[in-house]
C-alpha cells in the first residue's frame, strides 16, 4: 500500500490556514464588563450527532462497516448535506465510466450523506466509509487531533495521519441571507452590512429574528470565528489571547444574545424555507450556493433571498475530498479515490460545481455568466475582505468560548408518559431525554420538565443545570406510564411557566413528545393556539418543538402548536428519537 502520511498534500488542500503555533492546554480566566466568568478551554465540544434537517428524519443508505472483499474497488464517501444534489451527479458521472483497476475490478463510488461532526465521530471507530467529504476542512484537522489523542503514542514516535490524501474541489463564502427587502431595509446594496448592523437591528426590534447554527456545524463555526475577527479588530492572525480578551467577548455576547435560536445547520433552514415558504426568520448564516440555489428555483413574483457579504469579512467553506487511511482499506479503493480525484478536479467537473452555485477550485473558470450573479441574490466581486483560517488550537478555544458567549436557555422538557409508552417506548425516550440534557454542557442553562398522562402530573421547575441536573435524572429514571393523553394541557403548563417568568433575555423553548392522540386536556386546541400566538405578541416569544414519537402520533394537532409559536414539528421512532433529541439540543 502507499505511503499513509500525505500531510503536505493536506495542507495545500487547507490553503486559508496559517501553521499552527502549537498545541496548548488552555485555562483562562474571561471578564465580561465586570462579571468574572472562568472558562476552562480543556477539550473539544463534541459528540452532537447531527442529522439531515428535515421534517423527518432519514438516515441515508449505510455501507457494511468492513470490507470483506481485499480486491474491492468500491469505494464509499461520506457527504455533507449541503451538497447532496452536486455529489449524486459528480458521483453518477464518475460511475457511469465504468472505469476498473489492474486486475478489472469495477471502480465505483458509493455515497452516505452525513452531518461533517458525525462523520468525525464515526470515523474514529470502524466506519462504514472510505473517504469523507466535509463542508470544511477544520473537520479533517479536527479528526487527526482526536485520532492522534486516541491512539496514545510513545513519546517520540512519529505517528500515522488517519486523514491521508485530501483535495479541495468546490468552495463557498458563508454569507448573511436575507430577504431582499429586509436587506434593502438596512440600507443593502448601498450600505455596508457587518454583524454590529445585525446586533443593533435586532436590539432595537424585538421582531426581528436572525439565526446561526450551532459551531457543530462548518457555517456556525465559521460565522463565530468572523465575530471573533470582528471583535479583535483583525483580518488574520487571530490568537487564543485575542478571544479570550474581554473586549472580544463582550462584542460576541453583544451579537449572540439577540440570535432568535441556533439549529442543527443549513439544510435545516433550506428545507423549511422549501417546505413552508414561510418567514420564520429575517437573516440567518448559510453558505451562498444555497441562497443562489434557492432563489433558482423561486417561483416568479416570490420575495427572494440576497447573499450579504458581513462588511468586517468572512470565511469560506472549502469542501475538501479526503481519503482515510483505515486498516480495511484496500489497494484497489486507493485507486478509486485517486481517480475519483481526479474526476472531481477535472475540467467537466468544475463545470458541474459552477453550475451547481459552488464557486469552483478551478481559478482558471470564469463566473461570468454563471449563476453566481446578481439574478440570484449573489454578487461574483465579493467577498471584498477575506478572513484567514486561525490554527486548530485557536479554533478549539472559539468553540469553547461560544459556550459562554451565546444567548443562553429556558427550555421545557415536555413528556408524555401515558399507557401507550410503556415498555420500549418510554425507555427509548428516557435515553433520548438523558442525551439531551448531556449536550447542554453549560450549568447556566435552564432546563424544566412537565410529565403529563391524564393530566400533568410532574413538574420539575426550570432552574440552571447546575442546580437541579441531578433532579432531572432522577424524574427521568422514575418516570412510568400510565393513563391517557392529555398532550394540550402539558404544552400550556410550561408556556404559561415561561410567560410568568417573562424572561426576554434567554431563549424561550418547550420541547413537547408524545406517541398518542389528544384525548384528555381541559384546554382545547384552538383555545391554546390563540394563547400561544398572543402571548408571543404581548410576552416573549416562546418557540415550541414537536415531536411526534411512532406512528400513532396525532402530527397534525403537533403541527398547529409548533406552527402557531414559529416552531416546527419533527417525526421520530425507536431508532431515531436519540438521534432527533441531540439534533433539537443544537438549537439551544
Amino acid at each position: 500500500m502507499a505511503a499513509r502520511n500525505s500531510s503536505a498534500r493536506r495542507r495545500s488542500a487547507r490553503s486559508q490556514r496559517p501553521s499552527s503555533a502549537g498545541s496548548r492546554n488552555v485555562a483562562i480566566a474571561v471578564f465580561v464588563g465586570a462579571a468574572a466568568l472562568i472558562c476552562l478551554c480543556a477539550a473539544l465540544v463534541s459528540g452532537l450527532e447531527v442529522f439531515r434537517a428535515t421534517v423527518s428524519i432519514n438516515l441515508g443508505p449505510t455501507a457494511p462497516a468492513q470490507q470483506q472483499d481485499p480486491r474491492s474497488a468500491t469505494l464509499t464517501v461520506a457527504y455533507s448535506p449541503e451538497k447532496a444534489g452536486l455529489m449524486r451527479d459528480l458521483a453518477d458521472r464518475f460511475n457511469a465510466q465504468r472505469l476498473r483497476t489492474a486486475d478489472r475490478q469495477l471502480m465505483q463510488v458509493r455515497l452516505v450523506e452525513m452531518a461533517p461532526d458525525l462523520m468525525v465521530e464515526r470515523a474514529l471507530a470502524n466506519p462504514e466509509f472510505q473517504a469523507m467529504a466535509p463542508d470544511s476542512g477544520l473537520w479533517l484537522d479536527q479528526l487527526d487531533r482526536r485520532w492522534l489523542a486516541q491512539l496514545q503514542v510513545e513519546a517520540g514516535t512519529i505517528p500515522p495521519s488517519l486523514v491521508g490524501e485530501s483535495v479541495r474541489f468546490a468552495v463557498s463564502p458563508v454569507v448573511i441571507a436575507m430577504w431582499e427587502d429586509v436587506a434593502r431595509g438596512l440600507g443593502w446594496p448601498e450600505q455596508p452590512i457587518g454583524w454590529q448592523t445585525i446586533q443593533q437591528r435586532a436590539a432595537a426590534d424585538v421582531n426581528f429574528r436572525w439565526s446561526h447554527p450551532s459551531t457543530s456545524q462548518a457555517s456556525g463555526l465559521l460565522a463565530t470565528l468572523a465575530e471573533f475577527y470582528a471583535g479583535a479588530g483583525k483580518t488574520r492572525g487571530l490568537t487564543v489571547e485575542d478571544v479570550t480578551a474581554p473586549s472580544t467577548l463582550e462584542y460576541v455576547t453583544a451579537i449572540e444574545r439577540t440570535v432568535r435560536f441556533y439549529g442543527e445547520g443549513e439544510a435545516a433552514i433550506m428545507e423549511r424555507l422549501r417546505n413552508e415558504r414561510s418567514r420564520f426568520l429575517d437573516a440567518f448564516v448559510v453558505q451562498e450556493h444555497l441562497v443562489v440555489a434557492y432563489n433558482r428555483a423561486l417561483a416568479a413574483g416570490r420575495n427572494r433571498l440576497v447573499a450579504v457579504y458581513p462588511a468586517e469579512g468572512t470565511l469560506w467553506a472549502d469542501h475538501p475530498l479526503a481519503l482515510l487511511e483505515l486498516p480495511t482499506l484496500t489497494d484497489n479503493q486507493r485507486r478509486t479515490f485517486a481517480a475519483f480525484r481526479d474526476y472531481v478536479l477535472s475540467p467537466e467537473a468544475q463545470r458541474l460545481v459552477l453550475e451547481a452555485g459552488f464557486r469552483p477550485a478551478d481559478l482558471s473558470l470564469s463566473l461570468e455568466g454563471s449563476a453566481i450573479s446578481p439574478q440570484y441574490g449573489a454578487d461574483p466581486a465579493q467577498p471584498q475582505t477575506t478572513l484567514q483560517i486561525p490554527g486548530p488550537a485557536v479554533v478549539e478555544v472559539v468553540q469553547n468560548a461560544w459556550q459562554y458567549t451565546k444567548r443562553k436557555t429556558n427550555i421545557f422538557l415536555v413528556v408524555d408518559t401515558s399507557g401507550s409508552m410503556e415498555g420500549e417506548k418510554l425507555e427509548a425516550a428516557r435515553a433520548a431525554l438523558r442525551d439531551f440534557l448531556s449536550q447542554i454542557k453549560n450549568d447556566e442553562e435552564r432546563v424544566g420538565l412537565v410529565e403529563f398522562a391524564s393530566a400533568v402530573h410532574h413538574v420539575e421547575e426550570l432552574a440552571p443545570l447546575g442546580e437541579n441536573r441531578s433532579r432531572l435524572e432522577a424524574a427521568i429514571e422514575a418516570m412510568y406510564a400510565s393513563g391517557s393523553t392529555a398532550l394540550l394541557d402539558g404544552v400550556q403548563t410550561a408556556y404559561r411557566r415561561l410567560q410568568r417568568l417573562g424572561d426576554a433575555e434567554r431563549i424561550n423553548a418547550i420541547v413537547v413528545m408524545t406517541d398518542g392522540r389528544e384525548n384528555s386536556s381541559t384546554v382545547s386546541l384552538a383555545r391554546l393556539v390563540r394563547e400561544i400566538e398572543q402571548g408571543n405578541q404581548t410576552g416573549v416569544p416562546v418557540v415550541i418543538f414537536a415531536v411526534a414519537f411512532g406512528e400513532d402520533a396525532d402530527y397534525q394537532v403537533l403541527r398547529a402548536i409548533a406552527e402557531a409559536s414559529g416552531g416546527q414539528v419533527r417525526t421520530g421512532d425507536l431508532e431515531t428519537i436519540r438521534q432527533l433529541y441531540r439534533l433539537l439540543s443544537t438549537y439551544f
